[in-house]
């Protein structure tokens, strides 16, 4: 059997590579695995992967999962940080822009939580807190009269 009829028959035996599917995926720890398994079977038995080479690899994958947890728990941390940003505005005199070039100026009365974050209700009307111009101290409000004695005199 010459050379040439053993690289056809390996090349007709060789496992297909991997589909991707279109677009953006986050790779996970299983499909590193498969991968991982798609180049153990798929190497040249004369010239195996160095292990060097497959710890390296592990380390990225590892440095990766990482990465991919500290960028949710930074998003988490600035979804809580808009809401923080929003309470302290309560009860404060904004001006707001409307996003059609005028502004509208009241008391912020309520934060509405949305998917785009927070927006705080301004005269009845919800707005982005990118919108807000300009923040004063709101009146406060009279205090609570002071609690009759038990005693009496």
């Amino acid at each position: 059997m010459s050379v040439s009829a053993i690289t056809s028959a390996s090349a007709a035996t060789s496992v297909p590579p991997p589909k991707i599917a279109a677009g953006p995926k986050v790779l996970n720890s299983d499909d590193f695995m498969k991968l991982l398994a798609v180049q153990f079977r798929s190497q040249d038995p004369m010239k195996p992967m160095e292990d060097t080479a497959f710890i390296a690899q592990m380390a990225q994958f590892s440095s990766l999962s990482q990465t991919q947890t500290m960028t949710a728990e930074l998003a988490r941390l600035s979804a809580n940080q808009a809401l923080a940003t929003a309470n302290s505005y309560l009860g404060r005199v904004v001006t707001v822009g409307d996003g059609k070039g005028g502004s509208a100026s009241g008391t912020v009365a309520g934060v509405e939580i949305g998917r785009n974050g927070p927006r705080l209700v301004v005269g009845g009307l919800a707005y982005d807190i990118s919108a807000v111009l300009s923040v004063q101290p709101g009146t406060l409000p009279p205090p609570l009269p002071a609690p009759a004695s038990a005693g009496g005199s």
